[in-house]
């Protein structure tokens, strides 16, 4: 199919069914974290999957590769995201699986039907006002920093979306569990399974994934620790597998 780029737009290789995905390099392009979050997912064949803050659609393109949905809609503030995100599922030819909606995450179940997802992910801002200074780019600072959301409005959203006994799924800064934990808790999500992502094995971890079911009985799995690195410049195996991806190709 024959996609426009605009100015300074670019296809990556998603290295699986051979996907691809529009991208801006002046604005925020996916990272490690999107593609972990689409793997960490429990996803089923039939479930019908809503991925919040969606960017340019990384999460539910991957999500469909994978096979673990049916249905996919993702919901996306920024108009110019919205653009490469629509463009990138028909490059794809994937406009019968994957709708984009243009939306604000804080009024989700009001642009969605309450209750009627098996399965809601988000990679939201993982800073607050307190946390680090604003990027002055305002593309890449709304994907960074809590300017148009916040974790209230995430998690609120998020459970009101899910059905009952459906799964939320959140990946974040360890820094902030704590709070995560509460708000999860505040809003019916009963937290299930928790795997820290390490950059080395020997530094404190940078991110946390979390699965959180809607009224679901109080129970927790830790999973093993993920670790990026076997050293600079090197992922380990387990990282190279989730990226579909020869540590060969990834020197290329």
């Amino acid at each position: 199919m024959n996609i426009e780029l605009s100015n300074k737009e670019r296809m990556d290789e998603l290295h699986i069914k051979n996907y691809r995905i529009i991208q801006n390099e002046d604005m925020f392009c996916f990272g490690m974290d999107a593609v972990l979050l689409s793997d960490f997912v429990k996803g089923k064949k039939g479930a019908k999957v809503l991925d919040m803050g969606t960017g340019t659609g990384i999460i539910p393109i991957l999500l469909e590769a994978k096979e673990k949905g049916a249905m996919f809609k993702a919901l996306e503030i920024q108009k110019e995201s919205v653009s490469m995100a629509r463009r990138s599922v028909a490059l794809n030819g994937l406009q019968e699986k994957i709708q984009i909606v243009e939306g604000d995450i804080k009024e989700a179940s009001k642009l969605m039907k309450a209750s009627s997802f098996d399965i809601v992910t988000c990679n939201p801002p993982y800073m607050n006002h307190s946390h680090g200074l604003t990027n002055p780019d305002l593309p890449k600072a709304i994907a960074r920093h809590e300017i148009l959301c916040s974790l209230d409005d995430v998690i609120r959203e998020g459970a009101r979306v899910t059905k009952p006994g459906g799964s939320f799924y959140l990946i974040h800064r360890p820094f902030r569990l704590a709070e995560i934990f509460g708000k999860l808790l505040d809003y019916k999500l009963e937290p299930k399974r928790m795997r820290l992502v390490y950059p080395y094995i020997d530094k404190e971890p940078n991110m946390v994934m979390i699965e959180a079911v809607r009224g679901g009985k109080s129970m927790i799995k830790i999973e093993p620790p993920l670790i990026v690195y076997e050293e600079k410049g090197k992922y380990t195996k387990e990282i190279y597998e989730i990226y579909g991806m020869k540590e060969e190709e990834a020197k290329n």
